[in-house]
């Protein structure tokens, strides 16, 4: 294998390099990415960097020397178009092409939209240049600010507009804010962050439309309301970047179908990060992004599967001055227990925070912590020594694990 291309200059597009180099790989190293920037950390971007709590510096994943140590070539600004997998070419918007021996799919996913025209004030937030434009509106005096979705990047940037002065509602078409991710119970401690922070929760209702004329001044709700807004940020999750690959034989069901090291249907070629469904499962988890390379870098160069790449999966979220972390997988119906701390009467942490259990069958199949950083990490290395089972549904499907704050924590 002489030249390996990493379609993404992502979190796992970066590590994916740093494993091929650590792991022998002398050969052309090409790095493909479609923003013009070289990789840099997403979880600042909806806390510290909204805030004006750290500058674009302080986001770079790579330095000079790790950059000239890894000796490749980075192709950036320019989308990938293709895979030919019979001629081993990787096409480039802008009419170049890359042949290669193997591939790294590392493309990440992109922010979902709401449909309907574009208004100015309308925000996502996954890149860098997503979080530029939202400061800059962010720094024009008092804003209504609505946020769509209750996920963690909504919740984030709510909390981080909210400390920048601003009036903050977050729309939630679920009962209750993170239910998917920390079940029902756990979820309602969220929602209590959100009124202790001064942030307006409003649940159980979706958007109909954004209303204005040239610049968004509204967001009508489908249960009549119409909520002012001067700025509206769109937080419902994420898709898979993997639309460049129609035709390649690949099939994208949801993200590109691999095995549990990786590998693809297609010979020496692997996929890794947010874009990566591996054995069933894609994890938008900032672990998955740093850990899945080092099993795709392996396999890639041994040509088939050695290495497995199902790790425990750990998300953080830091929100209105809390620190929630969160390990393992956890089902409906799961039995929850909070075993250090407490809850309080009106469900928020207590001073210390908390650790909660999710059991089932008699054992912990993941925890939950809240401002308990230590007895989380004690916590996360038990749970961490558990056989792990096959986590299959009920009805034998797998199915996507989401961290949306990576941006993360993702």
């Amino acid at each position: 294998m002489r030249t390996v291309t990493i379609v993404g200059a992502s979190l796992s597009g970066l590590h994916a390099a740093r494993e091929l180099r650590a792991q022998g790989f002398d050969g052309r190293l090409v790095i493909v990415g479609e923003e013009p920037h070289h990789p840099y950390d997403r979880p600042p971007l909806s806390k510290t960097f909204l805030t004006g709590g750290a500058d674009e510096s302080r986001l770079a994943l790579t330095d000079a020397e790790e950059t000239a140590g890894l000796d490749a070539e980075w192709l950036l600004g320019v989308r990938a178009r293709g895979l030919d997998p019979r001629g081993r070419t990787v096409l480039l918007d802008d009419g170049r092409t890359v042949s290669t021996d193997g591939v790294v799919i590392a493309t990440g996913a992109s922010a979902r939209r709401l449909p309907g025209k574009s208004l100015a004030g309308v925000h996502t937030l996954r890149t860098l240049d997503d979080a530029r434009a939202l400061r800059a509106g962010l720094t024009r005096g008092p804003r209504r600010v609505v946020v769509i979705g209750g996920g963690f990047i909504g919740a984030e940037t709510a909390s981080s507009c909210a400390r920048l002065g601003h009036t903050v509602t977050v729309v939630e078409a679920a009962p209750l804010p993170l239910v998917p991710q920390l079940g029902t119970a756990m979820a309602a401690v969220c929602a209590a962050l959100h009124r202790r922070g001064g942030v307006e929760l409003v649940t159980g209702t979706g958007v109909a439309t954004l209303r204005g004329a040239a610049t968004v001044t509204g967001v009508c709700l489908t249960d009549g309301r119409t909520l002012p807004a001067d700025i509206v940020i769109v937080g419902i999750g994420a898709v898979p970047n993997s639309a460049w690959l129609a035709g390649s034989t690949l099939v994208p069901q949801d993200g590109v179908p691999c095995d549990d090291g990786c590998v693809t249907a297609l010979p020496q070629v692997v996929a890794v990060g947010d874009v990566a469904r591996v054995g069933g499962i894609r994890a938008e988890h900032w672990t998955s992004a740093t850990e899945q390379p080092r099993a795709a870098a392996a396999n890639l160069l041994a040509g088939r599967t050695l290495v497995t790449a199902r790790t425990l999966p750990y998300f953080w979220s830091d929100q209105y001055d809390s620190r929630i972390q969160f390990a393992g997988r956890h089902r409906e119906g799961d039995t929850v227990r909070v075993t250090e701390g407490e809850i309080t009467d009106d469900g928020l942490p207590g001073e210390s925070g908390f650790l909660a259990r999710y059991e089932r069958d008699g054992r912990t199949v993941a925890v939950l912590a809240v401002d308990r950083p230590r007895a989380f990490l004690r916590a996360r290395r038990e749970l961490r020594r558990e056989p792990q089972r096959d986590e299959r549904a009920p009805d034998g499907r797998q199915g996507r694990e989401r961290q949306e704050t990576e941006p993360a924590a993702l």
